[in-house]
């Protein structure tokens, strides 16, 4: 039994509304143990064919519209809410909600707040729907809760390349509700403010700064090794949302002006494989997802910077300066 809402009947009403003949379905990885079991009840319920898109998925920035145009009438993408992006076919965001069985991963939290009088509560699109009951049991404990709209954001909600709902918010500490720590780490270093993880999966409570130090240190590491770099690859996604080619430009530009070589390349998945014919430059410049940096670094044998990193590389930025690198939509 799964504790996610996957609204099963909304799909197969919008299935039978538009008279789809075939249905794709997209998940993000930890959703897509799911994918047959949908695929079979969407197919049994009505006359469609299900097409399953078995490619990764990040995000709402990196839907499978493309692969999928001309061969599906509707495309059903799960756990994301979608972004002011042109999308090339009909497409149906379903949140994929996870069900909290009690509150008390919430209880657990109030001791790691003890002192903070007022949190910014915040979470990603699963969890989005406790936010007004999390909320609601932080005040009944004494808490001042305060949320905002990001850009391209719900309230209390953030990206893993957008925090902008959390930044210049009036809050002693963070409240992070959901699993992870990358959208955490993300909170932190662009609020620089205490943050605490309430993760329902793990059913834990924890603070970031130990990870946050982890990453900070692998960080610096990479920047120290590309500022002996000579010679850089500027990396493009030709994914729509994630497709910033003004600002690939404007580094490949920053970096000749400090006399040092620069190359444009464009791809659609970044991954050490499709690094490898690059293995002549010394060190690659990340404009699509900030995640492909943070997360992956380990797998890379040459440094992967985000744009801020590179600041800091060319001497235009300090490390006091760090931060995060988003996209805006």
């Amino acid at each position: 039994m799964t504790n996610y809402q996957f609204k099963l009947d909304e799909i197969i009403d919008k299935i039978r509304e538009m008279g789809a003949e075939v249905v794709g379905l997209q998940f993000p990885e930890g959703l897509k143990v799911h994918a047959t079991r949908l695929a079979s009840e969407i197919e049994n319920k009505t006359n469609s064919t299900v097409l399953i898109s078995g490619d990764p998925c990040w995000g709402a920035c990196d839907l499978s519209d493309r692969e999928m145009e001309g061969l599906v009438d509707l495309l059903v993408h799960f756990g994301h809410t979608p972004l002011p992006i042109e999308y090339k076919i009909p497409t149906l965001f379903i949140e994929a909600s996870y069900q909290l069985e009690s509150m008390e991963i919430l209880e657990e939290s109030l001791k790691l707040l003890e002192g903070k009088e007022k949190i910014g509560l915040v979470t990603t699109t699963q969890h989005l729907h406790l936010l007004e009951d999390a909320a609601s049991f932080l005040e009944e404990n004494g808490k001042q809760v305060v949320m905002k709209e990001g850009a391209g954001t719900l309230k209390g909600q953030v990206l893993g390349c957008n925090f902008s709902s959390v930044q210049d918010l009036p809050v002693d500490a963070f409240l992070y509700v959901g699993s992870g720590n990358f959208h955490p780490l993300g909170i932190k270093l662009s609020t620089q403010k205490p943050v605490i993880i309430a993760d329902p999966y793990l059913n834990q409570v924890r603070g970031i700064d130990e990870f946050t130090d982890k990453i900070l240190r692998i960080r610096f590491a990479r920047i120290t090794r590309a500022s002996e770099a000579g010679k850089f690859g500027v990396l493009i996604s030709s994914k729509a949302g994630q497709y910033r080619w003004e600002l690939a430009k404007a580094l490949k530009k920053m970096i000749n002006k400090e006399g040092k070589e620069a190359y444009l390349i464009i791809m659609d998945e970044i991954n050490p494989s499709s690094l490898m014919p690059f293995m002549d430059l010394d060190a690659f410049v990340v404009t699509a997802c900030p995640r492909i940096a943070i997360d992956d670094s380990k797998m890379y044998e040459k440094p992967l910077l985000t744009p801020q990193e590179l600041e800091i590389v060319l001497g235009q930025r300090k490390w006091e300066d760090y931060q995060m690198d988003e996209i805006k939509y």
